[in-house]
């Protein structure tokens, strides 16, 4: 990415950084490239049931449930005997459009000053100001954290595509667990080049590969294919969407995850239609947004390169095929955010041979309603492939019940679909017995 000169200080300097969860590899993976600059960042424990319950209490429940999860989650922190005012402090991105999630800043920021602890930093960066609380590390930091969630995107794909057909229950999660700690120590290295640490990273994901290669699985008969799209917290955190990814596992499915770094694409693609629509196409900001797209792909296939035999039949979409797909439904010239992304990633899915479609997103959630109500258009175009929208706001429900149906719904579609998966070498197999 393009280096910044910052002369703004280092406000995080002595302090101890939470990241959310919006995935737990993602948000630990992530906070190791905090780590790099010398900022002490982990990532936030689950969310449990005490968080629900402190976010729940300074809510009216008009919020977005992942405002709640967070907001809990960032209070059960608090409420711990090691918690000091004056060192910790929350990371809350924010943004501008119609999504309540611009509000969850100021919202976490008025409740902590409600409760006495208004001192509390809340980093809150925007695509205005970037990262400018880190002063002269923006650079080093933006691009070790794009790294970041490359490789935290790639190792959820294995622990999905695997989990499902290991032998020895809790072999994959193991395995994940292991490689999210080998990819972490090369992220949070200081002082190390970026050509040098790439390479770092490249081999730690060479051992992650072989880590799941080496895990007893019968793959002799794939399950059906269910991709999840939906609003990225609820669909990435396992606590908000009640563990969705294992259900489906449960009922004999395999899930395909819309990973993050699908949303950086998105919003580099939309600066660069709002600069080409300011009539600035030749301007320096129009050379940095190019530059670093060609930087983060240039990374991005670095490290894909050494898995994409083992992920053959799960490659990624680039963005523009995405926007593409979803244009007769929800053209991007017009709509905005999640709803474009998860309709259009839904008609991807199928066309890579998925046996259906469930779409995860809060109670309420305005993109998972405007998806809702094309996605019986987008079916009926696409063979009929079974969509199901999941909606979750912390109450129990028969989750179980619904997500068996959608898997037989699933199998039925499967036998007679016309869109047949690329199955990656492997299938048809018992490995590692």
């Amino acid at each position: 990415m393009v280096e910044q000169k910052e002369s703004s200080p280092n406000r995080l300097k002595g302090k101890r950084l939470w990241i959310p969860r919006m995935s737990y590899g993602g948000a630990k993976t992530f906070a190791a490239a905090f780590r790099s600059i010398g900022i002490e960042a982990r990532e936030c424990p689950k969310a449990d049931v005490r968080a629900l319950e402190l976010g729940q209490r300074f809510t009216s429940g008009e919020e977005c449930f992942p405002e709640i999860v967070t907001l809990g989650t960032f209070l059960r922190i608090a409420e711990q005997p090691e918690f000091d005012p004056e060192k910790d402090a929350f990371f809350m991105p924010t943004a501008g459009g119609p999504c309540r999630f611009g509000q969850y800043a100021p919202f976490v920021k008025s409740v902590l000053k409600r409760i006495g602890l208004g001192n509390v930093m809340v980093m809150s960066p925007t695509s205005k100001d970037g990262y400018k609380d880190v002063g002269g590390h923006v650079g080093e930091l933006m691009r070790s954290a794009w790294r970041a969630l490359v490789v935290s995107d790639i190792l959820r794909k294995f622990l999905h595509k695997t989990r499902p057909y290991e032998l020895t229950k809790g072999d994959t999660d193991e395995a994940h667990e292991e490689s999210l700690n080998d990819v972490c120590s090369v992220l949070e290295k200081q002082n190390v080049d970026h050509k040098q640490k790439l390479g770092e990273l490249v081999e730690a994901m060479k051992r992650s590969r072989d880590r799941f290669r080496s895990i007893p699985a019968d793959y002799s008969e794939p399950r059906p294919l269910i991709g999840v799209v939906g609003e990225i917290f609820c669909r990435l955190d396992t606590f908000s969407n009640d563990e969705m990814i294992r259900r489906i596992e449960k009922y004999g499915g395999e899930a395909w995850l819309s990973d993050i770094t699908e949303w950086i694409w998105y919003t580099n693609f939309e600066t660069y239609k709002r600069i080409k629509k300011e009539g600035r196409t030749i301007s320096l900001e129009m050379l940095g947004n190019v530059i670093k797209t060609k930087i983060q792909r240039n990374d991005e296939h670095a490290i894909l390169d050494v898995v994409k035999e083992d992920l053959r039949g799960y490659e990624e979409p680039d963005i523009k095929m995405v926007l593409e797909y979803a244009k007769p439904y929800l053209p991007h010239e017009g709509a905005l955010g999640e709803m474009v992304l998860s309709v259009g990633k839904a008609i991807y899915l199928y066309h890579k041979g998925a046996d259906g479609i469930v779409d995860i997103s809060p109670f309420t959630c305005m993109n998972g309603i405007t998806c809702e109500a094309v996605y019986p258009r987008v079916s009926e175009d696409h063979d009929n492939i079974p969509i199901k929208n999941f909606y979750f706001d912390g109450t129990q429900k028969d989750f179980d019940t619904a997500t068996d149906i959608f898997i037989e719904l699933a199998r039925t579609y499967g036998r007679k679909k016309r869109q047949k998966r690329v199955l990656p070498y492997y299938f048809g197999k018992k490995v590692g017995v």
